[in-house]
C-alpha cells in the first residue's frame, strides 16, 4: 500500500491531465471513478502519465483532436492500463520492497480525527433518513462496524494498518450494496440514466471488465454525494 493519500494521487492526475489539456477542466463524477479505478488497480502515477501522453499523441493524430481539446479522462483508459502493464513487466523478477520494515504512515491522532469526523457524518446521515427503515440499518450496522474500527486504534500493540484497510474497505462496499438493494428506486434508476450519457462516447473504447469497474465506482460515488455519506478507506485520508 504505497499510495496511501487517496486524494495526492487523484491530484497528481488531474494537474497533469490540465497541463496536457492547457485548461483547466472540472472534474466530472465519469473521470473520478475512471481514476479510482486506476488507483485501484494499482497503476502507479508514472504509468497514468505515460499512458495520458499516449492517449494525447493518438487523439492529436485523430480527425477527432482537429481543434477539439480532449474533453474526458475516459479517452485515456485504455493507453493508461497498457502502460501499467509494461511497467508490471519491466519489473517482473526484481525483488519486492519489504513491508515490514516501513512505518505506519499515518499519525495516531490524525487517524482518530478521521475516525470521528467520519462517525459524526455518518450519525447525521443515519438520523436524516429515519422514513426508511432498510437504509436506517444500512446506517446501524455501519455506525457499530466503525465503532469496532475505532477500538482498534485504542488498543495496545503496534496498529496492523493494513488489516483496518481491509476492515474500511468491507464497510465501504457493505453500504454501496445497502443503497443498492435499498435506496429508492427511481434515485437510482436516474443516477444509473445520468451514468449511461457520461459514458456514451467512451463504452466501445473501454474492455468489459474496465467498463464494469467504472459503472460501479460512478454509481458508488454519486450514491454516497446524494445520501451525503462519507468513505471510509484509508485512501480518503486527507
Amino acid at each position: 500500500m504505497e499510495q496511501w493519500n487517496y486524494f495526492n494521487y487523484f491530484t497528481e492526475i488531474e494537474e497533469y491531465f490540465w497541463k496536457k489539456r492547457g485548461s483547466h477542466l472540472l472534474v466530472s463524477p465519469l473521470d473520478w471513478a475512471i481514476m479510482e479505478t486506476w488507483q485501484k488497480a494499482g497503476v502507479p502515477l508514472e504509468a497514468a502519465f505515460k499512458g495520458i501522453d499516449q492517449a494525447f499523441e493518438s487523439y492529436g493524430r485523430s480527425r477527432r483532436g482537429a481543434g477539439k481539446p480532449l474533453k474526458s479522462l475516459a479517452y485515456c483508459s485504455d493507453a493508461v492500463l497498457s502502460a501499467a502493464e509494461e511497467a508490471q513487466e519491466a519489473a517482473a523478477g526484481k525483488a519486492p520492497a519489504s513491508l515490514a520494515s516501513k512505518p505506519t504512515p499515518f499519525d495516531p491522532e490524525e487517524l482518530q480525527r478521521y475516525f470521528k469526523k467520519n462517525r459524526e457524518l455518518l450519525a447525521a446521515v443515519a438520523k436524516a433518513h429515519t422514513a426508511n427503515p432498510a437504509i436506517m440499518t444500512v446506517w446501524n450496522e455501519a455506525l457499530r462496524t466503525l465503532d469496532g474500527c475505532f477500538s482498534l486504534l485504542d488498543s495496545h500493540g503496534a496498529l496492523d494498518v493494513e488489516d483496518l484497510e481491509r476492515r474500511l474497505t468491507l464497510l465501504d462496499e457493505r453500504i454501496y450494496v445497502g443503497l443498492i438493494l435499498h435506496a429508492d428506486e427511481e434515485l437510482v434508476l436516474r443516477l444509473r440514466r445520468e451514468m449511461d450519457r457520461a459514458l456514451a462516447a467512451y463504452r466501445r473504447k473501454m474492455k468489459a471488465e474496465q467498463l464494469a469497474l467504472v459503472e460501479k465506482q460512478y454509481l458508488q460515488k454519486r450514491l454516497l454525494e446524494e445520501f451525503r455519506a462519507p468513505r471510509f478507506s484509508l485512501f480518503y485520508l486527507s
